[in-house]
């Protein structure tokens, strides 16, 4: 079996737009497996039925939406509303579907739970009772849906029209959070996948590939800006896989063995909690930037209250007055920032701060509240290295 070889995206008549990246672009070129072909032609336009919920399968979307000459009918399948805050005060709505409604597409909501959802049956006319036979022109598409499929529900469309689009260049992050792992290890590159949906005693993202698109992770890449971006190179790089299906040109291609980084877990507060000794302020600000936007970094103090760090930045000379010693803070003027001290003599610049139970607030203004406190001595305070034990459980 021939390796991949790299096809460039114009040469298929379908440009791809530049990205609001500053001082570069995405890649504009799409990695095709050149396997031998396993999708049969067909001439009718794809029924097909759209599993996702965030941010990142609206952007595929749009771009699937677009695509008139694929698809004939297009129908959603998302997460229902939930209540959130306290006692239920506010509304969650799945943001796929206000785009789906917005666009005056079909939207069928899942079951609340994982369990009831191993029951869910696809609406009409993907439900069939004869699995031995699905119908050609059915396709199954997730996107960060969140939810495994379970073999009845797959079985009710063939096995190559079963498509996962996938941000990352499997098989490097597997798993729930691939853009998450890939800012926080400090990857220069990265990319989506489309792939063909496995049951789960097969592997989870572990089918083959039927399309694959690089995209560079430019320096103080936001988790937000990056997921936008592979949501759209996805959504086009999924609309070029399922044209070629039409005509039987598709190719797919098994993966390589697993790489380094080759799982991608689920975010925790575990990954929140930053450790001064062992890591590096560059490392700090790298995990803010792949997990603020659903935890933001903590750290804890002496008195075993966890503090928020906001916006934090690698300060590139440290306070003359600082300790050396991973851990110890001081206020700077200058800045008029925290000042931490990191691993490596690095230090971490942080403007903003949110103690447990106390509004967010600016640095000078905690500091001050520190000093108070009595945790300030001799212009500098020592926040914990190990704490684990003071965070939540189960989360």
């Amino acid at each position: 079996m021939r390796a991949f070889q790299e096809v460039a995206y114009c040469s298929r008549k379908i440009a791809l737009q530049s990205f609001s990246y500053p001082h570069q672009r995405a890649a504009r070129t799409f990695w095709r497996p050149t396997a031998r072909n396993h999708s049969s032609s067909t001439s009718s336009r794809f029924k097909i039925l759209f599993l996702g919920r965030d941010e990142f399968s609206c952007h595929v979307l749009r771009e699937l939406h677009a695509a008139r000459d694929v698809w004939n009918d297009l129908l959603i399948a998302t997460n229902p509303d939930e209540k959130t805050g306290r006692r239920g005060s506010q509304l969650s709505v799945s943001p796929l579907k206000t785009l789906g409604e917005s666009l005056k597409i079909p939207v069928h909501t899942i079951p609340h739970t994982k369990l009831e959802f191993r029951h869910w049956e696809p609406p009409q006319p993907f439900f069939i009772t004869d699995p031995t036979s699905p119908p050609p022109n059915h396709v199954v598409i997730t996107a960060s849906f969140g939810r495994i499929l379970t073999p009845t529900v797959l079985n009710m469309f063939a096995p190559t029209r079963r498509l996962n689009v996938h941000p990352s260049l499997l098989p490097a992050y597997r798993g729930p959070a691939p853009i998450q792992h890939s800012i926080m290890n400090g990857d220069k590159e990265t990319g989506v996948c489309v792939i063909e949906m496995l049951k789960f005693k097969e592997g989870i993202d572990a089918g083959a590939i039927w399309g694959r698109s690089r995209v560079p992770i430019h320096e103080g890449a936001m988790f937000s800006e990056l997921r936008d971006t592979l949501g759209s190179v996805g959504g086009r790089l999924l609309v070029s896989v399922l044209r070629d299906m039409r005509t039987g040109k598709a190719k797919s291609e098994p993966q390589s063995p697993l790489g380094e980084y080759s799982h991608a877990s689920t975010i925790t507060v575990a990954d929140s909690a930053v450790n001064f000794s062992s890591m590096t302020a560059e490392a700090i600000v790298r995990r803010h930037r792949a997990i603020s936007h659903q935890r933001p970094i903590i750290t804890c103090l002496s008195t075993r209250k966890t503090v928020q760090l906001h916006s934090p930045y690698v300060l590139d000379s440290a306070p003359v007055s600082l300790s050396d010693v991973p851990g110890t803070a001081t206020f700077q003027k200058s800045t008029g920032t925290l000042a931490i001290r990191c691993l490596d003599g690095s230090v971490l610049s942080v403007p903003m701060m949110k103690q447990e139970g106390k509004a967010l607030m600016e640095a000078k203004d905690w500091w001050n509240g520190a000093k108070g406190l009595g945790l300030v001595h001799n212009g500098e305070l020592t926040f914990l290295n190990e704490y684990s034990s003071v965070l939540p459980t189960g989360s």
